[in-house]
């Protein structure tokens, strides 16, 4: 009797459809393609494989992994949904693994972000490892300061790599106390040529991302800065129809537990090496990672010099595969083409599609050149609301309710092309619901831009819009 033919397992067709849609895509739209770069949206050459995952000692046996999956797809209610996403995820991050039990707590704005980033540093015995945009000579920035001298001084090794760009309103007498301290200072790509650690000086790749690990064993990322801005009722410069001269910035930043904080260790050393960092001799960077929680996680790292931006291609390949909504907060939105079809399709074909977006801003340029893509968003059915009260600075996203992420990394061409980013994707239903209930509060402060009244702007807006779209490239 004939053997009848092996099914497909679903995730399988699901991931082989992701390659080729990605293949397709970057065939067809060539354009959007290579606006971003030449190899930005490159389909990955490697071999279609099993979803994969690892956890405290390691991979994770095939028949664990697919017991794993079958649980994952009993709790989201809608398997195929579930499937579609992990095999997107699989196909695109092939080498970074979707790792399990980890702890994460969801951190809203500055003052809780600081007093948890405070509480897991004093507490530090091994190292701290310090990657940020900027890092300001303020009362926020001096508190850092101080705990990392103090904690320096306690023997605890201290290391710390700030943009160059992003700190060139802090003094170099702030960084120069860090280092009579004893903490090691790497200054990424100086502006000073002279000073350029690379053999090719790139004055517009910047170290967009705010990274913190503490003992190997517990990381922080997300948009939040070190910088008084963050603290609630900030004074700051703002420009926009709404600008005042006091208003707090709205954030969201994640604190991490379990064995994925090894991977991103791993981007920090990366990052650190790249930049020609001394050599460790002291403190041990991978402790052994027990399990801390029931979160499946990736960490993503983006570089400028990647011929691939991942996070790029994961965020668009995860609007590109919705099927019920995608729900993003993003604090500087200036998409590019592909992008653009990515939003504008799934809207056409049903997808609650709702963006929340700074109704003012600190980026005059970046505000306006965003708000000249609200025409073709809304007409395509593409909600979009933008933020009373405060700067939206956070950049977040949640799809289907299974996918989710949270990072550094906005949805505009600096961040696709020109900075080095990180997020953590995550992969399930309890988390994404956390985040669905913060989009939500969001949601009850924001006006909902309507596209008759959007319509009838003034000609003095139109023309900032078209002015500011001319350097969107940049921006």
């Amino acid at each position: 009797m004939s053997r009848l033919p092996t099914p497909i397992p679903t995730w399988l067709r699901w991931q082989a459809a992701a390659l080729g849609a990605l293949a397709v895509a970057c065939a067809l739209t060539t354009t959007g393609c290579t606006s971003l770069s030449p190899e930005a949206l490159e389909p990955t050459d490697q071999p279609v494989t099993a979803v994969a995952f690892e956890n405290a000692r390691g991979e994770v046996s095939a028949g664990k992994s697919a017991a794993i999956v079958q649980s994952l797809e009993r709790s989201a209610g809608d398997s195929d949904i579930l499937d579609k996403h992990l095999a997107v995820e699989q196909a695109i991050n092939a080498d970074s693994p979707l790792v399990l039990g980890n702890k994460l707590t969801l951190l809203q704005d500055g003052p809780a972000t600081y007093a948890a980033m405070f509480a897991v540093m004093r507490e530090a015995r091994d190292h701290i490892h310090l990657e940020t945009y900027i890092i300001a000579d303020d009362e926020v920035g001096q508190q850092f300061a101080d705990l990392l001298l103090a904690k320096q001084a306690a023997g605890v090794p201290v290391r710390l790599i700030y943009d160059s760009v992003g700190c060139l309103n802090t003094p170099r007498a702030f960084f120069d106390r860090l280092r009579a301290g004893g903490i090691q200072v790497l200054e990424f790509n100086p502006v000073n040529p002279l000073a350029s650690h690379q053999k090719a000086w790139r004055l517009n790749n910047r170290d967009h991302r705010k990274l913190l690990v503490v003992d190997g064993r517990i990381a922080f990322i997300g948009g939040i800065n070190i910088s008084e801005a963050y603290s609630s009722g900030s004074s700051i410069h703002l420009s926009g129809p709404k600008a005042t001269g006091d208003a707090g910035w709205r954030d969201t930043h994640l604190q991490i537990e379990g064995p994925v904080v090894a991977e991103f260790q791993k981007l920090f050393l990366d990052t650190w090496q790249k930049q020609k960092g001394p050599a460790l001799a002291t403190g041990q960077p991978f402790p052994r990672l027990e399990p801390q929680g029931d979160n499946i996680v990736r960490a993503i790292g983006s570089a400028a010099g990647d011929p691939r931006s991942l996070i790029y291609l994961t965020l668009l390949s995860a609007i590109q595969h919705a099927e019920q909504r995608s729900h993003l907060t993003i604090a500087y939105f200036v998409p590019d083409p592909q992008l653009m079809a990515a939003l504008t399709a799934a809207a056409q074909r049903g997808v609650d599609v709702k963006l929340i977006l700074p109704s003012h801003t600190d980026s005059w340029a970046t505000f306006h050149a965003g708000r000249s893509h609200y025409g073709a968003l809304l007409r395509a059915g593409v909600r979009i609301h933008e933020r009373r009260g405060a700067v939206m600075h956070a950049k977040t996203a949640t799809i289907d309710g299974v996918w989710s992420t949270v990072g550094s990394t906005n949805l505009d061409w600096r961040s696709f092309l020109h900075n080095d980013e990180i997020n953590a994707a995550v992969l399930g239903r309890d988390f994404a619901a956390q985040l669905e209930a913060m989009f939500a509060r969001d949601l009850a402060e924001s006006n909902a831009i309507d596209l008759k009244q959007w319509e009838r702007r003034s000609i003095l807006l139109r023309l900032q819009e078209w002015a500011a779209r001319l350097a969107e490239y940049w921006l």
